[in-house]
């Protein structure tokens, strides 16, 4: 470890015109020492230009460039669609086409694709049908749409470099943590294509980047700029949200943070009251929960103002959803049920029909339990004539009018299977497969025994109108519900064994209106004997679309994403447990041509992800040393490098470990390129642990000097006996922002410059060669070009889980 003596020298370096430029910024308080005793001290803000120097904008300008060059290079290659554009992209052309799909992810970066494409003058022709469709064919824009994720990837990088500088790390430190995202493949493979990657993890650095200039204005509250960037983070954390689930990750962290910082704030010692502490706790409130839930909404808004046509995604919603979409099918062809109509019952969640046929349960099953030996009744995939049932009523219908016979929410009826002509029932008999719930079977229809195991109540689901709202087939979702045992019959997509010629068990789930239980009337075949035959049997005239409650809409949007995505559980030849990603085992394999020998391969720059990777683990060691160290009573660190290694590559390490170890807990195919959010924060870690092993110093202070939240002695509110302590946490905070060296009544420390030995300087530029050797090496997997030769395949595999192609 650096020598604390060495470290405070460092620290006290400053060339002349930095100092000559903070001190005029920095050189008297605000409002003078009013009141000594009072410890109250103000400081006007340091300016921009103290921390933004030409040498800062040239260096950025240099890294934003190299960093589009790369991702620019050979965007037009390959001429094909790539993996997931077959997703993306054809999301981008139902959104030019207005259709209704529907994706297990939120619609921001969808819908930014969508703008690139529409900008790009694409028509939405083309469906992306395949991997290896060809663009040029069918006259696609293809190269203009994969730039909308290149000048995102591009944006990163001037947003890494300013996160860096603004924690305080030196212009070599932060170019050299840009480079480690600017050179590294995985992220340049990942930004060149029709992905969502490239917005999540922009506005996750953005989220990060606002947060360190709103908790930098700590000092300054309820300032125009604390507001600013307080809002500027909470937009961050809706439009991350917006593009993927997983931006939950990034609330996460930011959430963490700010609950620490209310957990300072509430600090008795600091002398500030109850009232201040809650206004500071409102103000997070609104910035960082009502403000972003409020962008959240809207991007939902705008998705579904644009896509108001029938799509494929149609059936993944509720029948009240699907009339909202003008040419839905269902909305025209939608009828009102009557009693003694045909009809056949399909279940919403997985569209298999109610069946039955004349073979029974076996005696016995496999785990030696007594059947009923009933008539099997099972949920079947296909429109068969074995699905239809009659509705019968079980009180007396009069024959006019003919509404009167229209089935309603809350009617008891009985089931009649037409071709075995035998009703539905459930009686207490364990089901076959679930043995909790009920089984399903039926009874001859001259059986007048098992009369009351045949009655079943139609409860119609989300009734807008009156509780006596009568049933509309394609149009509500219902439970069906026996009226003795109160089950509702239920399916799942588990199947029956070859006795059950592997259909779906028809059960019945004790949660009476589990939301997994419901079904809808899809066909029916009006009776002949209806009074209004003639008029139910025409086609029905024209129908306009309906309206429903937005909120409505997006609820039911939400949870269908969350349920289908638990549902992404098959099996994947390029699906890696998150063991694997820190240290690049294994890639994705992108695109392949089999005539050039050409392919591309997602995998991490192995320099920059083991940089990373090691360097948590070096923060974690040190911080875990430090502590047993001090309950030893040694202080190997000296107490303001402990802190902002705790305010930076702390949080930071919290960032990677909140955007990693989720995955651990997922039970869903999950790939490589999961990882890129954390990897971002771990190599912004590695910048942190270079400067920490080299001089322990940053460049200070930090944080914008102003109103400091502590309460003065003499204020009412501060209690007598916290002014001591209020006076100390002053003098320690205003040392740590390197505020007041020599005490509350000096002038304000100009500011420290950070400087690398020339020994840092040396290992940076090392791991830069290496850095870019390998970037370099690995780059015709990249950028899917030139082809190479079996042998040359071969020797690029750096690692023996990459499953490359040709070699």
């Amino acid at each position: 470890m650096v020598d604390t003596a060495r470290a405070q020298g460092l620290r006290e370096r400053k060339p002349q015109s930095a100092a000559l430029a903070t001190q005029q910024g920095n050189d008297v308080l605000s409002n003078g020492a009013k009141d000594a005793s009072s410890k109250k001290y103000r400081a006007r803000a340091v300016p921009s230009s103290t921390w933004w120097d030409d040498k800062d904008w040239a260096i950025m300008a240099v890294l934003t460039l190299l960093g589009a060059a790369l991702r620019f290079w050979q965007l037009s290659n390959p001429p094909e669609v790539v993996f997931d554009e077959v997703h993306f992209g054809k999301f981008a052309a139902y959104y030019i086409r207005r259709e209704y799909f529907f994706d297990v992810h939120p619609p921001l970066a969808k819908m930014l694709h969508a703008l690139g494409g529409w900008l790009a003058g694409f028509d939405g022709v083309f469906e992306f049908e395949n991997i290896g469709d060809k663009y040029l064919k069918f006259g696609v824009p293809y190269v203009r749409m994969r730039s909308t994720s290149a000048i995102i990837g591009t944006l990163q990088v001037p947003l890494l470099y300013g996160i860096m500088r603004e924690t305080g790390m030196n212009a070599a430190i932060s170019a050299f943590t840009t480079c480690l995202l600017i050179f590294d493949n995985g992220h340049i493979t990942q930004y060149r294509l029709i992905l969502l990657d490239a917005p999540l993890t922009l506005f996750m650095m953005w989220s990060f980047y606002a947060y360190l200039r709103f908790y930098k204005q700590r000092y300054n509250e309820f300032s125009a700029g604390w507001w600013t960037w307080l809002l500027a983070t909470g937009a961050g954390l809706a439009l991350t949200l917006a593009c993927k689930m997983v931006g939950l990750f990034t609330i996460v962290t930011i959430g963490i943070a700010v609950l620490a910082d209310l957990w300072r704030l509430l600090d008795v010692k600091r002398g500030q009251n109850m009232q201040h502490f809650g206004k500071h706790f409102v103000a997070r409130s609104v910035g960082l929960i009502v403000w972003p839930a409020c962008i959240y909404l809207f991007t939902f808004w705008i998705h579904f103002a644009i896509l108001h046509k029938s799509g494929p995604g149609d059936n993944f919603m509720s029948p009240q959803f699907q009339h909202t979409l003008k040419g839905n099918p269902n909305l025209q062809l939608s009828k009102r049920v009557h009693y003694y109509d045909r009809v056949m019952f399909k279940h919403k969640g997985t569209d298999a029909y109610l069946h039955s046929h004349a073979e029974k349960y076996p005696l016995k099953y496999d785990d030696g339990r007594i059947s009923s030996q009933g008539q099997q009744v099972t949920g079947y995939p296909h429109n068969d004539t074995n699905n239809w049932f009659q509705l019968i009523p079980t009180k007396a219908i009069p024959e006019s009018p003919a509404n009167e016979r229209a089935v309603r929410n809350g009617d008891v009826v009985r089931l009649l299977h037409v071709n075995t002509e035998s009703y539905l029932m459930s009686h207490d008999v364990a089901s076959p497969l679930t043995t909790t719930n009920t089984e399903f079977t039926t009874t001859p229809a001259n059986e007048t025994a098992t009369y009351d195991n045949t009655l079943f109540e139609i409860r119609i689901s989300d009734i807008a109108e009156s509780h006596k709202k009568s049933l509309a087939s394609k149009a509500d979702l219902i439970h069906i519900i026996h009226m003795s045992l109160r089950v509702s019959m239920s399916t799942f997509e588990s199947t029956l064994p070859e006795w059950g010629y592997k259909q779906q068990e028809i059960n019945g789930n004790k949660n009476a209106l589990d939301v997994k239980s419901m079904w809808s009337v899809d066909e029916i075949t009006v009776s002949p004997d209806d009074p209004d035959y003639e008029d139910r049997v025409k086609p029905n005239p024209p129908r306009e679309v309906k309206s429903m409650n937005f909120f409505k809409k997006f609820v039911e949007l939400q949870l269908q994403m969350l349920h289908q995505n638990n549902l992404l559980t098959s099996s994947h030849p390029y699906a890696t447990g998150p063991i694997n990603w820190p240290f690049v085992l294994s890639g994705i394999s992108f695109w392949t041509d089999e005539e050039s020998k050409k392919q591309i391969y997602l995998t991490g720059n192995l320099v920059s992800w083991w940089i990373g990777v090691l360097s948590v683990s070096i923060y974690s060691g040190i911080m875990v040393a430090d502590a047993l160290a001090r309950r030893r009573g040694t202080e190997p660190i000296e107490q303001n490098i402990r802190r902002r290694m705790h305010n930076t590559a702390g949080f930071f390490v919290m960032a990677w470990f909140c955007h990693y170890a989720p995955f651990y807990l997922m039970n869903r195919q999950l790939f490589i390129h999961h990882y890129l959010p954390a990897h971002i924060c771990s190599c912004v870690v590695g910048g942190m642990v270079i400067n920490f092993v080299a001089s322990e110093t940053i460049e200070g202070p930090l944080s914008e000097p102003g109103p400091l939240l502590l309460s003065s002695a003499s204020e009412p509110s501060a209690p007598a006996s916290s002014s001591s302590s209020a006076a100390a946490v002053a003098d320690s905070e205003a040392k740590a922002l390197g505020l007041y060296p020599h005490g509350p009544k000096s002038k304000p420390e100009p500011l420290t410059r950070n400087q690398l030995t020339l020994g840092a300087r040396l290992v940076m530029f090392v791991l830069l060669l290496a850095l870019i050797a390998v970037f370099v090496w690995i780059s015709p997997l990249t950028y899917g070009t030139p082809g190479m030769t079996q042998e040359q395949i071969r020797r690029r595999k750096l690692m023996p889980g990459w499953t490359l192609h040709f070699a």
